[in-house]
């Protein structure tokens, strides 16, 4: 399932399985499918935000490296 999962398309995943959580939709096995899916795409969003930031991090540097240097 988690084959690199574009962040917005886990966000409305989520979206959805939370949905389904708090509407008690299905059988308790469903409902433990679901959240342990939902518990994956929190892990993939976390790696994927965590990349994010360490770009932003090295964008950063790199102009204030730059604006440093002029």
């Amino acid at each position: 399932m988690e084959q690199s999962v574009r962040f917005e398309e886990a966000m409305q995943k989520l979206s959805d399985i939370v949905n389904q959580l708090e509407n008690a939709e299905g059988s308790l096995d469903e409902m433990i499918r679901l959240y342990e899916e939902g518990m994956t795409l929190v892990q993939s969003c976390e790696r994927q935000l965590d990349a994010y930031e360490a770009t932003i991090t090295r964008l950063n540097d790199a102009v204030e490296a730059k604006n440093d240097a002029e």
